[in-house]
């Protein structure tokens, strides 16, 4: 807003930024960081945490508040700003909503997983006894900046978990987003997501993709942004894997649990006769494609038992099951037999 910017260069009061940044970032592009700070006679303070599924934890979130306090925030005027991945906008995200009740705060996501998904929507939290996600809240950050360079410095690995969460929205609501990712996979891999025009036959696939993948989430989040509506396409590959995410710590990634349920979501599809053969396998080949595990060992059928009885405690007694019902198309399931399930996971198992 050019009168914001206006008064703000008016104003005798200097600007004064609390950052909190992942420290692998921090290392990266810290110094990047403080430049622009300093170039732009800012005064700020960066704290450097370290953001894993491991730490995020309410103990890192009062570390946060302490510093935030130390800091003397003015909580309407001066946004906490998050630089980092998930993790990183998730616990900072409940630190600002905490603070003075709720203190604006602006999300920069450095990870594909984080530009695509936790960017958008309003929830944030930390985990909580072994539980994913547990304690938290919805406080929308004022602002996210999405910059696709942050993606160039992560691994490969990296890469193909945040692609999980774009497959995703690809087979709950759009054909075309499927139909990029079976042709320009490897592309996005091997080119880290960046701009490459010139390219013959892919276009700015990167761009193509990301755009299509944060559209489709928005049309689902915006709508139902406190979700009062517990019915949710976007729960989709979120049934089994939080469980199982943190039951195998550190073995899979959030993207690649979420591959994980959702490979075994495409079978119980199958059995219910909402997929055929051919659109099953298409979706098996896409997704290691992206380099994605369709399988790991630590799904047993108790765990998924076990998932989905904890999935009723918080869905209103309803399963509330999110399955494609063609490419690109899906529709919520409460009437999923247990027989059904178990000759699914059968299947599945055997392949």
């Amino acid at each position: 807003d050019p009168q914001q910017v206006e008064l703000a260069a008016a104003s005798k009061r200097k600007l004064r930024r609390f950052i909190v940044i992942d420290e692998v970032v921090d290392k990266l592009y810290g110094s990047r960081v403080r430049a622009y700070f300093e170039e732009n006679n800012v005064q700020h303070k960066i704290l450097a945490l370290p953001t894993t599924e491991e730490t995020k934890s309410m103990d890192l979130v009062l570390n946060i508040l302490h510093e935030v306090q130390n800091f003397s925030l003015d909580r309407r005027t001066e946004p906490i700003i998050a630089i980092g991945g998930g993790v990183c906008l998730d616990i900072v995200g409940l630190a600002a909503s905490l603070y003075r009740r709720r203190t604006p705060y602006i999300r920069v996501p450095t990870t594909l997983l984080s530009y695509v998904d936790a960017s958008v929507g309003a929830k944030n939290g930390v985990n909580f006894l072994q539980c994913k996600n547990k304690l938290g809240g919805y406080t929308p950050p004022v602002a996210s900046f999405l910059d696709r360079s942050f993606i160039q410095s992560i691994p490969r690995r990296h890469i193909s978990n945040g692609l999980g969460e774009i497959l995703k929205m690809a087979l709950m609501k759009h054909k075309g987003l499927f139909d990029l990712l079976k042709n320009h996979g490897k592309f996005l891999l091997d080119t880290k997501f960046q701009s490459c025009n010139g390219f013959a036959g892919h276009g700015d696939a990167a761009l193509q993709t990301t755009r299509i993948a944060i559209e489709t989430m928005l049309e689902e989040l915006a709508p139902n942004l406190w979700e009062d509506d517990l019915d949710r396409l976007v729960d989709f590959g979120h049934l089994i894997s939080p469980e199982l995410e943190m039951r195998v710590l550190p073995s899979l990634m959030h993207g690649e649990a979420v591959n994980v349920d959702m490979a075994f979501m495409t079978y119980v599809a199958h059995a219910r006769g909402l997929l055929d053969a051919e659109e099953k396998e298409q979706i098996l080949q896409c997704m290691q494609g992206l380099e994605l595990p369709v399988w790991h060992s630590g799904c047993s059928w108790a765990l998924i038992q076990r998932a989905l009885r904890e999935r009723l405690k918080h869905s209103g007694g309803q399963p509330r099951m999110p399955l494609p019902t063609g490419l690109g198309m899906a529709d919520i399931f409460n009437d999923t037999s247990e027989e059904t399930l178990e000759r699914a996971y059968e299947l599945w198992v055997k392949d």
